[in-house]
This record gives C-alpha cells, structure tokens and sequence, in this order.
C-alpha cells in the first residue's frame, strides 16, 4: 500500500495544477486511507482540504514544503541568499499543526526574500509534532550530495533527525525520469543506510493525471510571464508529476526496499488530528472595575444612549432594549457589542465620519443605542431577529462604513489595543474566470492577440459563467472548437486551468480580532504593502470561530464630510451643519429627487434610477428605503406597481385587511425581508425568530423544504382563524418575494446616505459639488460628467491656479468651483504643500519668475513647472502659455541661482533695502510669439488633468449634439447593459489600425463625448467602407451594439457611421405657406436621400415660424445634387447654408 505525502493543490499558485476537490476524489476512488498537501510555503488550502477528505472518510495530512534559508532568515544579501532549501512538513497533531502555522507565518514575516524562508533556529524552537521530509532535489541533503559534499550531507541529516526526534525525520526518494534523481536516490539510499533514517517514497505531484502535464506547463508560463515555445523559462521535464496510483508507485520504485511505499502508511498512521468548528475564540473587552461582567457595562451604557437617542425612554423602549440585551448575553456577544462600541467610539471622537449602518444591525436598538448605527429602528420597523435569531445561534455580523481616507487609522487604532499579534486583515484570492482563463492561456500559447481577444469575446459575460456553460450557449464557440485544433487546445487547456486562484491580496474590508495570538489558530503573511493578513479567507476564519469584521472604507462618507467642511468653514460655531441634524422631510430634497437630478447621489445616479425617481415623485424617507430595495434584478419589475399605487393611479389591494399594518407603507407590495417575517408572525403566529427561519428555508428553494414549510405555515394561519385558502394564497406570496425580498435594514440605513447626499446637493450644491469633484478626481471620466452636472446647474468651474487653488477643489463664492492642484497630472502632495505655504508665507506670485524665486524648486521641478502651466495654472498672471514655456527654462536657471545666493547669505540690494521683492519677480520678460491655437490649448489641458476645462472641440457642435435623439452620453454607457443597441456622438480622439489574419484592416477608436469616452470598435466592412472619412479630431454619430469585457470598460461594436461636416453648418429651406402638402412630402423623401449630419431648418415666409426637423431629415454636406433637387423643388434662392457658431 501507499498514500501520496507530497502534494501541490491549487494554492501553490500558478504551480500546482492538482484542485483539492479532485486530489481527495482521486484518493477516494484509489483507495488511499489517507492523503496529504504540502503546498509551497504556505498553508491557504488547509481547511477546505480538511474537510473535504473528512467527508469522503479520507485522513488528511496537513503539511508544507517550507523554504528554508542557507544561513539565517533575517539575512537576505543578494547573490548570496537568492537560493534556499525545500523541507517538508507534516503535522502529526494539533501541536504539530500550530507548529506549522508558526513557521509558515514567520516565514513571512521574518524571512521573506523572494520566498517565505524559515531558518533552523525556527525549525528548532517550532519541531515537536512534527515529521519533516527531506523533499525533492531541492532539499538541502539532495543539494549537497548532487554537489559531491557528502560529509556536509551527513551532517546536515544528522541534525534533522536530532532536530526532529527519531522517526520523525525521512529522507525522501522521488523518481520523475530525470537524469540526476537517479544519482541522488542511490546516494540517499546508501545515506539511509549509513545512519538509520528511514527512506520514504513520493511522487512529487503537480497535477492530476498524466495528461494534465501540458496545462501545467501553461500554468507555469502565466506564473512567469513566458510562452511554451520559449526555451529559457521554468519547465519541468516530462510527464510524471502526476498522482499515481500504488501500482504505479510500486513499479517506479522496484529497485528499492519495499518499506519506502510502506513508510508512507506508516506516517499515515501517527497523524490524529482532530478540529472543533463550533468553538468561538471572541476577544475580551476589559471592562472597568465597578462592573462584575461586559453584560452589565453593556446594559449601562445601552441606557446612558438610550436618554440621548429619545426625549422619553418608554416601556416600549425598555422592553425592546431588555429583550436585545438577554439574547445577547445568552449568546455570549456581550463583550463583541463593546469591541465594536469602542472603536467606533474612537471614530466619532477624531472626527472619522461612520456610516449609519449597513445590513442587519440597523435593526437592534442596542447598536442604535450605542450609536454603532445612527437609524432608529423603532421608526423604520426593522427587526432585531433579522440580525441575531435568539433560535438560530450565530456569530453577529455587523460591517461598518467609514470614510475612505481614514479608515485606516481605525484599523490601527483596534491594532493597538488588542496588539499587532492578534488583529489582521483578510486574504483573499483572485480567481481565472472562464474569460481571464482563456486570455491568460492564450498569451502562453503564443496565440495572436486578435486571436485570442476573439476567442474571450465569445464566452458571455455573465456571473458564474464556465467554458463548458459558454460551449452550450455559444453555437459559433462550439463549432469552431470543434473544426479547429488550435482553438480546441485553448479552450481545452484553459477549462483545465479557469477557477484556479491566480493571486492573492488583502480583502477590501475584511478585519479579524483575536482574543490571543492569531498565530495560534490561522497563519499569516504579509503582503507586498506590509499589511499582516490571514493566510485562510473570509469564510474559513468564522468556521474557525475567528471574529470576522467588515471594516468598509466608503467613498461617500469622505465627500459628504468634504462638503459639510466647507460649509462650515463659512459659518460660526453655532450654525454649523451636522448630518444628524439634516432635517428628513427637507422640500428641496425631495424636489431634487423628483427631477431625477442625482448625478454624485449615493445610490441613486444611474440613469435608470432617475427615470424611476422622476415617475415616483417620491415625498418621506421610506419612499427611498423602498426605492434602494425594489431596483435591483428580480423586485424591479414590481416597481411599476409600486409607482403606480403610491401615486394612486392603482387601487391598493390586500389579500386580507389584517396585511395593511404590514404592506401599508410600501402600497400594498411585499418589499422587504422583514415584510415577510412580519406577516408569517401576525398571521400564521410565528415567533420573529421562528419567521426568520421560515424566510431562510423559502430562500432554498428546495421542493421538500418549501413543502414542509407550506403545511407548518397553512396550519398556523387555520389556528389564528383564518382560512386555508388564505394560508395558501399567503404561502404562494411569500414564496414569490422571498427569493428577492431585501434586507430593510440595509436598505435603510443607505437610503439615509442617499438622501443625506441628495440634502448636501440640493441645498449646497457648490460645496457638495466641489466635494464630489475632489473624491472621484482620479476617473477623469467621471470628472468630465460631474462637471457637465455642474454646468448644468449653472455652476462655473475655473482652471486650476497657482494663485487660487487649494489641494483639492473648492467652492469660490456664489456659484464657482476652483480646480484642485491634485489634479494635475505629475504634481505631487509635496509640491502642492510647497506652493500653498510659500503663497501664505510670501503673498501671491506676480509673475512665472517670482514663482520660481520663492518656492523649492526641488520639489516643485521642471516637470511639475510644464504641468501647471499647460493646465492653465499661470494664466491669471497675464502671460501666454507659450510665452510661459518658453522662459520656463530660464526662469528656472534664474531662480535656482537666487536660491543659492540666499542660502549662501547673499543679499541682493533690494533684499538690503528691504524690498522683499527680487529683481527678476516684478516681471517676465515675455517674448513676442502667438499663443497656441485653441485646439492645441484644450489639447494641453486633457493631457494635463484628463479633460478640456477651457472650452471642448465639441462645442461648435453643441447645437447638433443637443437636438440628436436617443444618444446616450459616454459616462452612462456602463449602466445600459450588455448587448445592448446604443447611438453616441462624439470626437475621434485616437485610433489604432489593425488587420486580421486574412490581411483585412480593421480599427478600434477612441470616441469622446463631453461626459468621457469609449472605445468603439469597427470590424472590416464598416472600416473599407468609410476608411476614407474615419481620421482623428471627425465628429461622429455611432450606431452599435455594447460589449463587455471581464475587468474592464464597456466597448461600443460599430454597425454603422454618420459622419458631420469638418465645419459644421446648418442648412435654411424656406416654405411657401402655400405649397401643397404633396410637395412636403416630396422634400421629406429628398432629405431623406442624403442622410448626414448636418441640421435642417424650416423657414416658414409669411409667418415667420423656423422648425427645427427631426434628425431623419438630417443630410449630408456640399451634396449639389441635393441642393438642386431642392430648388426644383421649392424654386431658386429657397435655400440658405450657414456656418454654425462655436457654442
């Protein structure tokens, strides 16, 4: 017999091609008693493998190949400690176990070079319970005997076996058919011989089966960036790195003693390693002295809270408050309400502005009481049994918003109280999906990028889509996989590799606190960035009993707290705004809502949400809550009902007049989760608890689960006295809602935000605006549409400017926004800080040489100065931007030389006399040349900042663009959908030719609107077609289809092109009044012959009316046949062309 004691899962990333699922199946179907995974220097597959070799009935052996160094872990010299030993370990026990996690974990977080390497110091202090192998030919003693130091071997063995205890220590054999395996098996054999360590046989296992060696092989080209045609890249030689079976083995190692096979059941055998999952390891939260337990404080301070929340604590309240708290207490969470208690606190108390909440918990009044939530629930009917089921124990889960910009020093404050060895954030790992898999697998096939591009384009994008799931709805990807070998190969070989984790990085917000070292129940690692993360994900740690925290960083949170700074800046202590003071009936808000204006609204903004809002009109609070639950897939097509009864266009309906206290705020339509609690309560005499289970077993779908249920539900409602037939009518509803049914108190607590943000707009729309600008200043695009809303607002944005600008942007006053510094490309913090002080300290700069006189000019260089005067930042000085470039040099030379002089003590005379003025500031000596064109100008400015600010090369077309139909805006394209048919007008801003494998040309452009820009891609016909017209800088209509890409921006498919005129004109026609309508008839046909882009007018003589025709009636430029057709029509001088204005 023989079990596999080496083995690399999936989690020896872009290495290991053996999936855990599949190695402990594979075990199963052989007939192993026992198997184990030893994935390079890390543990992150440990528990799933756990478990699943538990359920087949399979032992598992828990180990790793560690990295040892060559000398110690802390020294990393290169050229020297590049290189270090494999080692295996398997843990025999739990000892063992968290043996391994400490060395894994120090690893990385001590000998982390290239590699996480332990030492022997580590490997002395952290042996007992454990059995070390001593690997492939990477293994010290391999290493050494193949380099002829055979006494540097024996040593080295010898102090294995020393280390680790006899029997614990294996010299391991391994035979692949390479050329010098051979040689180091007879000489671990003899070495075997000559000190008594056991020998132990492996197969070194990558893969699964002998045929998975070329997917392997393509693995290891994504992990190193090759192709397999390339020669000088990682390889592994031949096909044998497969799980084999025992008979296999047994022939691969004939030559040897028997014992060698034998040796793994041996080792099998001293592993007993058993886990408790039902173990919660909660953190302690001390508590002051004058209270015995963290129930009691807690009570206290729930009360203390409870007398600021409401001008009157009711028995109700009391009540309410009492039930939480027993649950709680009974639970054992006493004391994970104050962790969470605290540090939010710590927030509130440093000005870090925190979300009102976020899921479940917005429904207890102990979180609202201790302000961890800031929405009543009481108000809103949220329920505490929807977050903690007194009769279905589970760990709390409460995640909380923090501003993006200072979530962090939250985290550190929770790391310095509970100590750095027990709080961490959470691994996570990104997967290849089927798309991913095949660009990966397509790039180390060496396949073309047209190719490859085609070949992921096919596979639809939607969640959870696989190769095989695309092959069975792509009847195209299907045939072609089918007719040619090539493509079969990658779709092959990327189905073999798609699902494999392909790195690993810090979850966004996941937190885990430990009540002592984590070390001691999870391994850790550290990442590129130094943050200390769990080497088990999310899930994994709660099965452990590891509290498990979302700690959310929410952009929002930082922009509202922005616009109520500059609010405030404005006003005196007594007036200053405060978010738990916005009023939540504020008429401008709802105003604001009602029209749909809410670009920058949290939530809201998408366009398909102002339509919904435009036709609500909605007029409380709970008008939004619904609003945030209902658009979503599934609860949306029950919006239409909703509107249609909250504005009474709908008679409300019940299926029973006792439904109303449930459905009546939401019209009669079941939106929430709750909702249906709330009814198998009333109706069917649930407990909340015991509805909460109801609403969780619906939510399987499961035919015997809903049919067990359907007859505990009907039989309550039979005993409150209602009918069956009622019973089953609810039944059928509430199955219908439960599979969409929203979480109220999620919903609630972000329909505040939402109108928080719609309050800020609507009433300081500069501040909230600037604001806005400020935390989105990265995405230039949506940059470009905030600053369209801003104009539309009638809002004036102004240029950034050294004299005026601030870091970010601000309000300036009525009604003007000034350009933030930080958004000009290649200008640094230090820079900004450096303009910003000098300008305090030093009153504002007069000219490009005073600027380059007063401030460093080592922080603020040559690059930086270029940037700020192609932004526009020098324009208010009253030169030119080519003047400014020009001397920019000089300038520079000019000041660097009056810096040093100052340094050295030289005084000028004017310093002398006192005026702080220096000869070259009062002044430039500006040359006489032009400035740029206005092109080159706005040219400058998108290059600068991501957008023109001065004007837009689109604004002669303005007229045009607004009267086009059905055109959607650039910046919305990502909420049409894909597949969608779609028009945009705008500018050719760049495009790249390329041509297909049968010499064909095609292009992909780059259109921009003044909201953004999208790629637009023209395949062969469309581009030979018009290859003569598409040219960098032509305005464009674009009729296509959306296309999206996994990770990446929509793209527009091109069906066709309207091409306007290069100085866009507009085309008069005057009417007779009189002219019989045959003869308009007849000029709607000519129009229509020459469609283009230019616009047509209507000039009616004798009233004097001008119509505008729809766009159908459009035409094409300088067409003479058109315009002789016309006046044979209409007679001669019916026809005026006029040169558009730039607007």
């Amino acid at each position: 017999m023989f079990v596999h004691l080496h083995v690399h899962t999936e989690y020896s990333l872009l290495d290991g091609a053996a999936r855990i699922s599949r190695v402990v199946e594979k075990a199963h179907k052989l007939g192993m008693p026992a198997v184990a995974i030893t994935d390079h220097g890390s543990m992150y597959g440990i528990i799933d493998f756990y478990k699943a070799a538990k359920k087949k009935g399979i032992k598992p052996i828990l180990g790793c190949e560690v990295y040892v160094a060559p000398r110690s872990r802390f020294q990393k010299e290169p050229g020297r400690d590049d290189f270090k030993y494999h080692l295996v370990l398997l843990a025999k026990n739990m000892q063992g176990y968290r043996n391994l996690m400490k060395l894994v974990t120090a690893g990385y977080l001590e000998g982390f070079y290239y590699k996480p390497r332990v030492d022997k110091e580590l490997l002395e202090k952290y042996n007992e319970g454990l059995i070390a192998l001593s690997a492939c030919k990477a293994g010290e003693i391999p290493e050494l005997l193949l380099a002829g130091e055979e006494e540097k071997a024996l040593q080295a063995a010898l102090w294995y076996r020393e280390n680790f205890g006899p029997g614990n220590f294996y010299l391991e054999l391994q035979e692949h058919g390479l050329p010098d395996q051979k040689e180091v098996n007879l000489k671990l054999l003899k070495l075997g011989e000559k000190t008594g360590i056991p020998l132990v046989a492996t197969n070194d296992v990558h893969y699964l089966e002998r045929g998975d060696a070329g997917a392997h092989d393509v693995l290891l080209c994504i992990q190193t960036g090759k192709n397999v045609e390339e020669t000088n890249r990682l390889k592994f030689e031949g096909t044998e790195f497969y799980f084999k079976d025992k008979e296999e083995m047994r022939e691969t190692f004939s030559a040897f003693p028997a014992e060698v096979l034998e040796n793994t059941l041996k080792i099998a055998a001293e592993v007993e390693l058993e886990f408790t999952f039902d173990r919660m390891y909660l953190p302690l939260y001390d508590i002051p002295p004058s209270y015995q337990n963290a129930g009691e404080y807690l009570k206290a301070l729930c009360y203390e809270g409870l007398a600021k929340k409401y001008p009157q604590v009711t028995t109700n309240l009391k009540e309410r408050l009492d039930y939480e708290l027993d649950v709680i207490n009974k639970m054992g969470f006493a004391g994970y309400f104050l962790i969470v208690w605290d540090f939010i606190r710590f927030a509130h108390q440093n000005g870090i502005l925190v979300g009102p909440g976020r899921g479940s918990a917005a429904g207890s009044l102990v979180a609202y009481a201790l302000s961890i939530t800031n929405i009543d629930p009481l108000r809103y009917g949220l329920l505490f049994e929807r977050f903690l089921n007194p009769e279905r124990i589970s760990m709390p889960d409460i995640d909380i918003d923090f501003c993006y910009e200072r979530r962090d020093e939250v985290i550190r404050y929770v790391v310095n109280k509970y100590g750095e060895d027990r709080v961490a954030q959470i691994i996570t790992f990104g997967t290849m999906a089927a798309r991913l898999a095949v660009r990966d697998v397509g790039r180390a096939l060496n396949f073309s990028y047209g190719e490859t591009d085609r070949i992921a384009k096919m596979i639809p994008f939607e969640p959870g889509m696989n190769i095989d799931r695309a092959l069975e709805l792509n009847k195209d990807l299907a045939e072609l996989c089918r007719s040619d070998q090539r493509f079969r190969l990658l779709l092959d070989t990327s189905r073999a590799v798609e699902g494999l984790p392909r790195h690993a990085s810090t979850h966004a917000a996941g937190v885990v606190i430990s009540g002592d070292p984590l070390v001691e129940h999870v391994p850790l690692q550290k990442t590129a960035d130094s943050i200390v993360v769990t080497q088990f994900p999310m899930n994994t740690l709660e099965e452990l009993g590891l509290l498990k925290m979302d700690f959310l960083g929410l952009r929002t949170l930082t922009i509202m707290g922005e616009a109520i700074r500059q609010v405030n800046a404005q006003r005196g202590e007594n007036e200053k705004l405060h978010l738990d003071n916005i009023p939540l009936d504020d008429p401008r808000t709802f105003a604001l809502l009602s029209q749909g204006e809410t670009a920058g609204v949290f939530q809201l903004e998408s366009s398909g949400m102002r339509s919904v809002l435009r036709d609500l009109k909605p007029g409380k609070i709970e008008d939004i809550i619904a609003v945030v639950a209902l658009y979503r897939p599934g609860p949306m097509e029950q919006i239409p009902v909703f509107i249609e009864s909250k504005n009474g266009l709908r008679p409300i309906k019940y299926l029973h007049a006792d439904l109303e206290h449930v459905l009546k705020e939401t019209y009669g339509v079941m939106v929430y989760q709750e909702q249906i609690m709330e009814v198998a309560a009333k109706m069917a005499g649930f407990t909340l608890g015991q509805a909460d289970l109801l609403r969780r077993a619906i939510g399987k779908k499961k035919k015997e689960i809903l049919d067990e249920q359907r007859l505990i539900f009907v039989q309550g409602v039979v005993k409150k006295g209602y009918a069956k037939k009622l019973g089953e009518d609810l039944y059928d509803l509430i199955v219908k809602f439960a599979s969409y049914g929203f979480n109220k108190s999620h919903a609630a607590a972000y329909a505040l935000i939402a109108y928080q943000t719609a309050y800020l707009k609507a009433n300081y729309p500069l501040e909230f605006m600037a604001a806005l600008l400020t935390g989105i200043m990265s995405n230039s695009e949506r940059v470009a549409l905030y600053i369209a809303d801003c104009r539309r607002q009638g809002l004036e944005i102004l240029p950034p400017d050294v004299n005026e600008s601030d870091v970010n942007f601000t309000a300036v006053g009525a009604n003007r926004i000034r350009f933030g510094l930080a958004a000009v490309k290649n200008v640094g913090r230090t820079a900004i800080e450096t303009i910003i002080e000098t300008r305090k300290k030093e009153g504002k700069f007069t000219s490009l040489q005073d600027f380059c006189s007063k401030v460093d000019l080592r922080t603020c260089n040559r690059k930086v100065l270029e940037s700020l005067i192609k932004s526009g930042a020098f324009d208010s000085l009253g030169g030119l931007r080519s003047q400014y470039l020009n001397i920019m040099d000089e300038a520079l030379t000019n000041g660097q030389q009056l810096q040093k002089d100052r340094l050295n003590g030289q005084m000028s005379m004017f310093s002398y006399l006192g005026d702080t003025a220096s000869p070259v500031s009062a002044h430039d000596e500006l040359p006489s040349i032009p400035e740029f064109s206005i092109k080159e100008k706005l040219l400058m400015e998108k290059e600068m900042v991501g957008l023109y600010i001065s004007g837009h090369p689109l604004n002669q077309y303005r007229l045009i663009l607004e009267n086009l139909r059905g055109v959607v805006p650039a910046a919305e394209l990502g909420e049409i959908g894909d597949r969608r048919n779609v028009a945009i007008a705008g500018m050719i801003s760049s495009l790249r030719l390329i041509y297909t494998k049968k010499g064909r040309p095609m292009s992909f452009l780059k259109l921009e609107d003044l909201t953004g820009e999208v790629e637009v891609v023209i395949f062969s016909d469309l581009h030979e077609k018009y290859q003569q017209e598409l040219q960098e800088d032509r305005v464009v209509l674009i009729y296509g289809i959306t296309d999206y890409k996994e990770e990446e921006e929509v793209k527009i498919i091109c069906k066709d092109i309207t091409f306007f005129p290069a100085e866009p004109r507009q085309l008069f026609v005057r009417i007779d009044d009189e002219k019989p309508f045959g003869e308009m008839v007849s000029l709607k046909d000519i129009l229509a012959s020459y469609p283009g882009g230019t616009p047509v007018y209507l000039y009616f003589e004798k009233n004097g009316k001008l119509l505008l025709t729809g766009q159908e009636c459009w035409v094409k430029d300088n067409e003479d046949e058109l315009y002789t057709r016309i006046e044979r029509l209409l007679g001669p001088d019916c026809l005026k062309i006029q040169q558009l204005e730039t607007g």
